[in-house]
């Protein structure tokens, strides 16, 4: 069994890894914005004009000048007259002056003359002479026109501004509203087409070539004989590489032959972005995924076992500008140390912006122990804890073995425990990353 005689922290692994990748040459193309989700964008992108680019109201009222509200209340209204309707869709023709005020919807745009509008919760509608309320909106509803007779009855004082949205405060005309590298989620799609961009600059998908190798790996469509597995590697990596934004090309399982993979790694970095080999279970296999990597290009082997668990045998490489990573053939570790390596890689040949992982914090069920020095990563399951009214969450650990994939499908999240630490204890507050 060959030994790692240096273990490199994944944290330094991943960096020494990444700093030996050239800057992106972020290719882009343009597709619909409707199916941009979770894409990354390859260029900035600027407002073309304000949003929004009229005055409107946010609340069904009336619109106002607020000084002619001031002091309002429930037993000293102010009284307005209503000189209008603003029509949805279209500009009002009219200006409010003083002592007027105009029926707004949510969404209409402000006449001229009116800074504020009052919630119709602080009105009511009247006529001169007549004590009769009448209901918002009734002038529309029974077709009869608001005339300079009707009044209304003002509760409450509105401020400038209060209840509306001026013109560009939500963004401004050349604003940057959406920078290169940003993955578009759906309030980005939502903003471009507000913008009226339907279509969008994006980066082009990474392509991942994914081999398998083994004596025993076979295609997961056939019946093992003993001692022969299903192929589970390239397909669990290759999730995790679409979901990363990339596109996964398997080029199949190779035996343990030294040529063979050699010439099916050289075939996949000619096509592909990165290359990624899982090993088999046999002991020679590590080394000769090693030497494969070390004759394909320079640097090589960057990396040759990482001081982590699950994951020790992870190879790092670099050859001729592209990664190559060679993963364990255990299915727990390919797929934890894919979220490791694999998807850092992904995301900075997308010219993808840095952002936090997706983690939430829970109470750890039961103790837990680590050697010192080594970075562990376990497969948590959370579960509900509620107390009255306050929900938090229970880190539940899922014991099994490496080689258990059903161990890491059971799993909400990966819990780290940290190389400077000797366990974590029941009843401790972790962080949990959600996969």
């Amino acid at each position: 069994m060959p030994e790692f005689l240096t273990l490199l922290p994944p944290d330094q692994a991943r960096d020494n890894l990444l700093s030996h990748l050239p800057p992106p040459t972020v290719d882009s193309v343009s597709i619909d914005v409707s199916s941009a989700l979770g894409r990354v964008t390859a260029t900035d992108v600027f407002a073309p004009h304000p949003l929004p680019d009229f005055q409107r109201t946010t609340v069904d009222g009336y619109a106002v000048r607020a000084k002619d509200t001031f002091g309002a209340t429930d037993s000293l209204p102010a009284y307005l007259n209503l000189i209008g309707e603003v029509p949805m869709g279209d500009s009002p023709s009219f200006e409010i002056g003083a002592g007027q005020c105009a029926l707004i919807h949510t969404g209409g745009m402000l006449p001229n003359g009116a800074d504020a509008v009052v919630m119709v919760e602080y009105s009511q509608t009247i006529r001169r002479g007549d004590s009769r309320s009448r209901p918002f909106g009734e002038e529309q509803r029974t077709g009869a026109s608001p005339a300079p007779t009707h009044e209304i009855e003002i509760f409450k004082s509105v401020a400038d501004g209060e209840n509306i949205i001026r013109i560009g405060e939500d963004v401004a005309q050349n604003q940057l509203v959406i920078p290169k590298g940003t993955q578009i989620r759906p309030a980005e799609i939502g903003g471009l087409m507000a913008l009226g961009f339907t279509s969008v600059s994006v980066a082009k998908k990474p392509r991942v070539g994914l081999i398998s190798t083994g004596d025993e790996v076979i295609d997961p469509a056939q019946t093992p004989r003993p001692g022969q597995v299903r192929d589970i590697n390239s397909y669990t990596l290759g999730a995790l590489v679409e979901k990363s934004g990339g596109v996964a090309v398997r080029y199949g399982i190779f035996g343990d032959s030294f040529q063979l993979l050699k010439e099916a790694a050289a075939k996949a970095l000619s096509e592909c972005d990165v290359v990624i080999i899982t090993a088999g279970s046999s002991a020679s296999t590590r080394d000769m995924t090693a030497e494969v990597i070390r004759q394909l290009g320079e640097p090589g082997v960057l990396v040759h076992g990482i001081n982590t668990r699950p994951g020790k045998p992870t190879i790092l490489g670099v050859c001729n500008g592209k990664a190559v990573i060679g993963l364990p053939g255990n299915p727990v570790s390919a797929l934890v140390n894919g979220y490791l390596f694999v998807v850092p890689v992904i995301e900075k040949l997308l010219g993808a912006l840095p952002r936090p992982r997706a983690t939430i914090q829970a109470k750890l069920t039961v103790n837990l122990s680590s050697q010192a020095g080594r970075e562990d990563w376990w497969p948590v399951k959370l579960v509900v804890s509620r107390q009255s009214s306050v929900v938090s969450y229970l880190a539940d650990p899922i014991f099994g073995k490496s080689n258990l994939i059903f161990t890491l499908a059971s799993a909400d999240g990966l819990l780290r425990i940290h190389p400077d630490a000797t366990g974590l204890s029941a009843g401790e507050l972790v962080e949990v990353v959600l996969i």
